[in-house]
């Protein structure tokens, strides 16, 4: 599970460092010597597709999508437990149609292109496909953890804190 998580995490990033460094090559080139990525736009556009349906997949299992906690702060563990539950199996319903729709809209794009180069649209699509169904995965498998009473694999990882200086470290 964890790894699955780590290959997720990842992904997402990796695409939200292209996005920005498209974006910053474009405007250094745009501004410098006056000429542009081909497809920037739409390159932008396809990767930043494929960077949110990966992060959803995350926000999804580790259940820390932007929300209003109102009710669920004075809810007691067991009622927060049954919140949490309903919360995912309504997402878990929405995720996995739209993951399947996702994939028909990949089997039905033929051959179409980007603008200027003409990279075939499926490759982001199926990329983006992929994360929607990892999304849906991870929230039936959190659906499953919390059932289960087992919330504690669900947390993200901790940032750890520097280590203190130990006493034979040195100046």
């Amino acid at each position: 599970m964890r790894r699955l998580l780590s290959a997720a995490e990842t992904v997402a990033a990796l695409f939200l460092l292209l996005i920005a460094l498209l974006t910053a090559g474009n405007v250094l080139l745009r501004d410098v010597f006056s000429v542009q990525i081909p497809d920037w736009y739409d390159g932008s556009r396809m990767l930043q597709g494929i960077a949110l349906f990966w992060g959803l997949a995350l926000a999804t299992c580790y259940g820390s999508h932007i929300c209003v906690d109102i009710v669920w702060e004075h809810l007691r563990p067991r009622g927060r437990r049954a919140l949490d539950v309903a919360a995912t199996a309504v997402t878990l319903a929405f995720l996995a149609p739209l993951a399947w729709m996702v994939w028909v809209k990949v089997g039905s794009t033929g051959t179409q292109g980007t603008m200027d180069l003409r990279l075939p649209l499926v490759n982001f699509y199926a990329v983006a496909a992929v994360g929607m169904t990892v999304a849906a995965v991870l929230a039936a498998v959190r659906l499953v953890l919390l059932l289960r009473g087992r919330e504690a694999l669900l947390e993200p990882p901790a940032l750890d804190a520097p280590a203190a200086p130990k006493a034979s470290d040195g100046p």
